[in-house]
């Protein structure tokens, strides 16, 4: 028996042909469900680490244990990772800094452990809000147990401020590699805010990852010094398989305007400079601005 449909555009489907057109319908809604070039999985370097595209960040003004995520307040925050959540993006940018340990283990309570990423930071220093243990042992299991996990993908040195830091800071090192050892990181490495540092960085064989400032401006948009001087340093990083991160895409919100942050995640994306990128965003319209500047920055 035929299924026939009558009027201007009348025509005879066969039982094969609808079935078919239910098959086309079906790849359609397949393509049309597939993750946003954002929520992509990429890896990070050598390190194993598989991350989406885009990270949630969640230290924009961040200081003290404080920041503008935090401040928004735990219902807003949870809105906001849950947005994250359900448009594919499942890796976390967290820091001891930004104080958001204990707001995105709330906000992820009940999401299997498999299926987001955590990137934290620890502070190498002791301020009046941070004793510093001096090495990265006590910092990393206090982090476990904030986060409520046996392990985190990625730990890095935060703010690093200078080129003496291989040195100056040893036992933080070490012990990261033992945690690193002990399956309880799987992956270690820095966040620079010096351009003798990142160099340090990128030729050290103990960075697995670094996270740094990039965009198409440079220095007037929060880069460590020229784009011409960076790049260059980015892709040695990349060429010895370390994992690449990039903030301050957007300058550190000084690049606002809708061409100037299409233009630098065109720049950064095309040059391939990076395995995946950090941004702050505050809100859920945010999120979905991001995914589709990504998306159309990566696809073009």
């Amino acid at each position: 028996m035929d299924i026939r449909q009558t009027g201007p555009l009348s025509h005879t489907i066969s039982r094969r042909g609808f079935a078919g057109a239910l098959a086309a319908t079906s790849v359609f809604q397949a393509k049309a469900a597939a993750p946003s070039k954002a929520a992509e999985t990429v890896t990070l370097g050598n390190t194993g680490v598989k991350v989406t595209r885009l990270a949630q960040g969640t230290g924009f003004n961040g200081s003290a244990r404080s920041s503008a995520h935090t401040r928004l307040g735990e219902k807003a925050f949870h809105s906001l990772i849950r947005h994250d959540i359900d448009h594919g993006i499942t890796f976390m940018d967290a820091a001891d800094l930004y104080g958001s340990h204990p707001y995105l283990r709330n906000a992820l309570r009940g999401v299997p452990r498999e299926k987001y990423t955590v990137l934290t930071k620890l502070w190498p220093r002791t301020e009046y809000w941070n004793n510093y243990s001096g090495g990265a042992r006590a910092e990393v299991d206090r982090f476990r147990k904030e986060f409520n996990t046996d392990f985190l993908e990625v730990v890095l040195i935060h703010c690093l401020m200078n080129d003496r830091w291989t040195s100056e800071m040893k036992r933080t090192m070490d012990e990261m590699a033992e945690m690193k050892e002990k399956g309880a990181v799987k992956a270690i490495g820095v966040s620079c805010h010096h351009f003798g540092a990142l160099q340090m960085a990128a030729a050290s064989p103990w960075t697995d990852v670094l996270l740094v400032r990039i965009n198409n401006v440079g220095k007037a948009a929060a880069m460590d010094a020229s784009v011409e001087e960076v790049v260059p340093v980015i892709k040695q990083a990349k060429a010895a398989g370390k994992g690449i991160i990039g903030m301050k895409i957007f300058g550190a919100g000084k690049l606002t305007a809708p061409e100037q942050r299409d233009a630098s995640l065109k720049f950064v994306f095309q040059n391939n400079l990076v395995d995946a990128v950090t941004i702050g965003m505050l809100n859920e319209a945010e999120v979905d601005d991001t995914i589709a500047r990504i998306d159309k920055a990566v696809t073009a």
